[in-house]
């Protein structure tokens, strides 16, 4: 869904998937919004040795392209991820994009924030956007996501735009 990782991008200082970050693998474990355990100064104290986990997963900076150069977390206050949720509350929380302000963050004062969510909402992929306090939906639009998640039958206009949400997200959908 993202691409593979972008050769002229590195992660270089940013360590802010070491801390904001859930890890929950048999391999290894973290709490979001906790320094990793071999999280040093310098960076990671035991990089060459890493878990599979930290070897493989590399933020949306590192993997999409049109995402502005100046987005890299430890710059731009935003973390940018594909998100796995495994009991999600609705269809679009399954697999989607999360952008997150981290603490202290501008992005949103500053520009950074609407350029990354400009860069990341033109696919068929929900963008969610949190700022730590809440978690809110950006892609699709309000409107869209409303008929995708009612199921009521969208107007002529809207029709083929939800119905390839539903046909993309519906495997997500609860049956409650």
């Amino acid at each position: 869904m993202l691409g593979p990782v972008l050769a002229d991008r590195a992660c270089g200082d940013c360590t802010a998937c070491c801390t904001v970050l859930t890890v929950n693998t048999p391999e290894f474990a973290k709490p979001a919004g906790t320094p990793c355990v071999h999280l040093t100064t310098q960076g990671c104290g035991i990089h060459a040795v890493r878990p599979r986990i930290c070897r493989t997963w590399f933020c949306a900076w590192r993997r999409i392209a049109r995402m502005p150069e100046d987005a890299r977390p430890d710059r731009s206050g935003l973390l940018v991820s594909l998100t796995f949720v495994q009991h999600p509350q609705n269809c679009l929380e399954g697999v989607s994009i999360t952008v997150r302000a981290l603490e202290g963050s501008n992005a949103i004062e500053n520009g950074m924030a609407a350029a990354v969510l400009d860069s990341v909402c033109d696919r068929l992929v929900p963008v969610w956007f949190s700022d730590g306090s809440e978690k809110m939906l950006m892609h699709p639009d309000a409107e869209i996501a409303g008929f995708v998640l009612s199921g009521d039958p969208a107007p002529a206009e809207l029709h083929d735009e939800v119905v390839a949400w539903r046909a993309r997200y519906g495997v997500f959908a609860s049956d409650a």
